[in-house]
């Protein structure tokens, strides 16, 4: 599925704006049979949570109702009439007038209807878009609802962010022509100077096809015949971490020498690939420093926000991280169009985050139920994530910021289970998309010894909180357990580790002389014994802190108003260990750091 472009045979309207809404108890049955009776108006793209004052709006569980008046172009007359939803979290019906025109399950991926039957150019139709928030044990990620005594429902779940939910990206309007190109596919490789792609483009049906390469100043550099094929591009300029570079592959349908549809697809040339211990890209080692974050906002909640996307990453660059993963699931692709413009390196994650009931266990001393299993995370389960690796993969396949596909995020892999239910998801990743790593990220519960999966991924990706969760406070036990397991993980695997999350919550203006854990200084320290740890290990090939900056997580006495382990707040502002982090990071440049032992 392409992103919508306006292009010289396309056209798009953007539909962002204030929406009548409303929860489902408060409308009637089939809300999308007449105006929306509601007093409420919601942002889109936002999160509804944080929008209403009702805390009821706020605790809902189950389906909110949002909607519109579209007036179709008057010029679209004889086009195809397409409706995109780039998210709708988590599951999404949309109405035009009174058909159901779209149904789409997955929180974080677009889905797109051809309503050119239900609409007429020049004309006006009513949008309903319905989106639960509703998680169960078959959805990614998981969860479960409950009813309390007095009827009211409540969502459960194991990740550690609040389950924000609504219309949080763009919603468009789009024409295309009646045969219309309906994806590409770019792979690229280097050949010393010379830079190669394969390329293949889908139609709507079987039509002439041409594309052409051009380079950033619009110079055609290479060009062929037909939908599918290879180009080579002489005295390439490669796409590097910290130094992009973006040619647009142009795909078009021609007709009796008329260009019937055009679609202009950026792409960069790069290669990437783990060899023994080391991660290449473009064939030299890289060593990522960077963040897990979180699409996390005040009052927007989860809501795309160009601003944010502009500061956050001027605080990345400030701080010298050259990388991040979308953690833990797939951002806005703004995000990651945004990431390729500029030269970022982004390990590109699925939604599937708390697919471990161990938790549970592991925070209360009580037996857990089995993770695994026809009555928790089963079969149906296994293929909610699975559809959520196609869509990721699909729609974010030619990003050359993308380097690494991270499936899930501290799964539970010591469990009996584990492997029945991931082999085969790493085997459809690999089959999707063959020029990439695949990865997956360990929790404290997993170690070298129980873990029953790691040998299946290309890269030994560590959550760690030694110094926080274990041997709090003790920041000598804490940096000799780290470099203890790193060498332990290393002589078993011999490839590459990378520390995807450490962190030490904090809280803003807290300062202490001694190694006082929430203090501003203990979390500089915890950052400083980590990395002695890191750059001890000569297998470890980056660090990405957790987090870049404070988010909100669900209501409970351990987390007061949101976890606090960003180096920035919430509001983006530095704490102590930002400018720790740069002073490190900035004289790495991607290059390991020297070995301190």
């Amino acid at each position: 599925m392409l992103k919508p472009r306006s292009t010289a045979t396309r056209e798009l309207v953007n539909l962002d704006g204030l929406w009548r809404f409303a929860v489902d108890t408060a409308v009637g049955e089939h809300p999308w049979t007449g105006p929306l009776d509601t007093p409420l108006e919601a942002a889109v793209p936002a999160s509804y949570n944080d929008l209403f004052t009702d805390s009821a709006i706020r605790d809902h569980v189950g389906r909110v109702w949002y909607q519109r008046s579209v007036r179709v172009p008057r010029g679209w007359a004889g086009e195809r009439v397409l409706l995109r939803l780039d998210a709708a979290t988590h599951e999404g019906k949309v109405y035009v007038d009174d058909t159901l025109v779209a149904e789409h399950v997955g929180g974080y991926t677009p889905f797109e209807a051809d309503i050119t039957e239900h609409v007429a150019a020049g004309q006006e139709f009513r949008l309903t878009i319905g989106v639960s928030n509703e998680l169960t044990n078959t959805t990614v990620p998981p969860g479960t609802i409950t009813v309390t005594a007095d009827g009211r429902r409540q969502q459960k779940y194991h990740h550690d962010f609040y389950n924000y939910a609504g219309l949080a990206r763009s919603v468009w309007l789009c024409s295309v022509p009646n045969a219309h190109i309906e994806d590409i596919t770019v792979v690229t490789g280097l050949d010393s100077t010379t830079g190669t792609v394969e390329y293949e483009v889908a139609t709507s049906a079987p039509v002439p096809v041409r594309v052409r390469v051009l380079d950033a100043l619009g110079t055609e550099v290479a060009a062929a015949e037909g939908a599918s094929g290879a180009l080579r591009i002489d005295d390439v300029t490669p796409w590097r971490p910290g130094a992009a570079y973006l040619y647009d592959l142009v795909a078009e349908i021609v007709d009796g020498g008329e260009v019937r549809d055009t679609y202009a697809q950026p792409f960069g040339v790069r290669t990437v690939e783990v060899r023994g211990t080391q991660f290449l890209i473009n064939g030299e080692p890289f060593y990522f420093t960077g963040f897990g974050k979180h699409e996390d906002t005040p009052v927007r909640g989860k809501g795309h926000d160009n601003a944010y996307l502009v500061h956050d990453f001027q605080l990345m660059e400030w701080a010298g991280a050259n990388s991040f993963r979308t953690t833990h699931y797939p951002y806005a692709e703004e995000v990651l169009d945004f990431a390729d413009r500029h030269g970022i390196v982004v390990i590109d994650e699925t939604a599937a985050v708390g697919i471990n009931l161990a938790v549970e266990g592991g925070l209360t001393g009580r037996p857990h139920k089995p993770t695994y299993s026809k009555d928790t995370l089963n079969d149906d389960t296994r293929a909610a994530h699975a559809q959520a690796i196609r869509e990721l993969v699909a729609r974010d396949k030619n990003h050359p910021s993308v380097v690494m596909w991270c499936v899930a995020n501290e799964p539970s892999t010591h469990e009996e289970g584990a492997r029945e239910y991931f082999e085969p998801l790493v085997e459809l990743t690999r089959k999707l998309d063959p020029t990439r790593p695949v990865c997956s990220t360990a929790s404290l519960l997993t170690t070298h010894q129980n873990d029953r999966i790691a040998d299946l991924f290309d890269v030994v990706c560590l959550n760690r909180y030694y110094g926080w969760y274990i041997a709090t406070g003790d920041l000598a036990t804490a940096e000799a357990l780290m470099e203890s397991e790193l060498h332990a993980w290393a002589g078993k695997l011999g490839k590459p580790i990378l520390m995807t999350e450490y962190g030490a919550d904090t809280q803003p203006g807290l300062h202490s002389v001694w190694d006082a854990p929430w203090s501003e200084e203990y979390q500089v320290a915890y950052l400083e014994a980590n990395h002695r740890a890191f750059d001890r290990c000569e297998a470890v090939v980056g660090e990405h802190v957790w987090n870049f900056a404070d988010f909100q997580t669900s209501p409970g006495i351990h987390r007061v108003d949101g976890n606090k382990k960003g180096v920035f707040t919430r509001d983006r502002r530095p704490k102590s260990a930002a400018h720790a982090l740069r002073a490190r990071w900035s004289c790495l440049n991607g290059r390991k750091p020297a070995n301190n032992a």
